[in-house]
């Protein structure tokens, strides 16, 4: 079977190449969560040491015990004197004492504590060390292939590595798995033991309406931040890893947040469920099936830069009868200029089209013999 392509062309749209974004951070990405694009990225599969950033896993695993019922809010881990004694960043928790799960994860989202995460994954797991193992199944099961987790804290380790992609991937299942525990991460603040600790993320303090996620640093890492923006129902995703300075993290993390809202916008093109255009089937009871986008065809594009797209819309020649409803039969490809794919869309059968009856295969066949393919073009 060979590929048949129609295209066509939307102006006034876009050429990222055009529009170059760039950071001191070693890594970076920023992300349209609406329209699933990438904006800006750079090093984004480099292996990397997450620091503290990787207390989202930990907490992702924490939400799912949640979700599923096999942990509540209320339930109280008792303190070792691993978890007490550790380094680093501290909620301030006391030895031998039962702290419940709620603080834990106030502790571990707006303190970081190290002591916290401690507590947790003994409490959830029996040791720190089970409890890594079983970050690493989560992980791969949610799409992070490149990460590995030898810790529950982001501990500086040779081996406890991830990628700007996989915290990315982390971060998107974050909030669509757990949106009525997703709330923690914009708190501001939490005191336990009478020691009132702000949460480091510093775009919570400016006022572009973040809320969340999670900063992250140690000497191997540098100075990093995971941060969500949600702004008239538009949401951007920044990650940021390799900073020298904490100051530093603070400035680029609200200018890429800024360019991302500021100087670039979405564009809708289909609503989800909304035909697209139709498409020519060969030997079924109809010519012609309707196709459409299981998700809404939009696209995140620079303000200030018109050139022309091309869509092209791809399926194999000849579409074959029977067609089953909500059959993938094509997909709707996004082009620049310079044939760069910018997004992907599968299409899908809005209707069943059934195989057209051995008679009526006949007498048709006898009509293509008479009067040529004229026969099977839609009017």
């Amino acid at each position: 079977m060979k590929f048949f392509l129609i295209s066509f062309f939307v102006s006034c749209l876009f050429n990222y190449k055009a529009f170059s974004l760039d950071t001191i951070a070693k890594q970076a990405i920023l992300y349209d969560y609406e329209t699933k694009t990438i904006i800006f990225e750079k090093n984004s599969e480099e292996l990397m040491s997450p620091s503290s950033m990787s207390k989202i896993m930990t907490i992702y695993y924490v939400f799912k015990k949640i979700k599923d019922g096999d942990l509540k809010l209320t339930d109280k881990f008792k303190v070792s004197k691993k978890a007490w004694k550790k380094g680093g960043s501290k909620m301030f928790v006391n030895v031998n004492t039962m702290v419940s799960v709620e603080d834990l994860i106030r502790g571990i989202i707006v303190q970081s504590g190290n002591d916290a995460c401690i507590a947790i994954a003994e409490g959830i797991s029996g040791s720190e060390a089970l409890f890594a193992e079983e970050l690493n199944l989560l992980a791969e099961e949610i799409g992070m292939m490149d990460s590995s987790f030898t810790n529950s804290t982001g501990w500086p380790d040779p081996d406890h590595l991830t990628t700007i992609q996989d915290l990315l991937t982390l971060t998107v299942r974050t909030i669509e798995d757990f949106p009525e525990l997703y709330h923690y991460y914009a708190e501001k603040e939490f005191t336990y033991s009478g020691i009132k600790q702000l949460n480091r993320n510093p775009l919570l303090f400016n006022e572009i309406n973040a809320d969340g996620l999670k900063t992250g640093h140690t000497s191997l890492g540098g100075y990093g931040l995971v941060a969500s923006v949600l702004k008239n129902n538009r949401r951007l995703i920044l990650i940021l890893n390799g900073l020298k300075r904490n100051k530093d993290r603070s400035d680029e993390s609200e200018r890429l947040i800024k360019v991302g809202f500021n100087q670039y916008k979405v564009i809708d093109l289909y609503d989800k469920n909304q035909t697209i255009t139709n498409l020519q089937v060969w030997g079924g009871r109809k010519k012609n099936v309707d196709v459409y986008s299981k998700e809404s065809v939009n696209l995140t594009v620079p303000n200030r830069i018109k050139k022309d797209l091309v869509f092209t819309i791809k399926h194999y020649k000849p579409l074959l009868a029977p067609i089953e409803k909500d059959q993938k039969v094509a997909d709707l490809i996004v082009k620049n200029k310079n044939a760069e794919i910018i997004k992907k869309f599968e299409l899908f059968s809005k209707d069943e089209i059934k195989k057209m009856s051995f008679f009526s295969k006949v007498y048709n066949n006898l009509k293509f013999l008479l009067l040529g393919d004229s026969i099977f073009k839609t009017k």
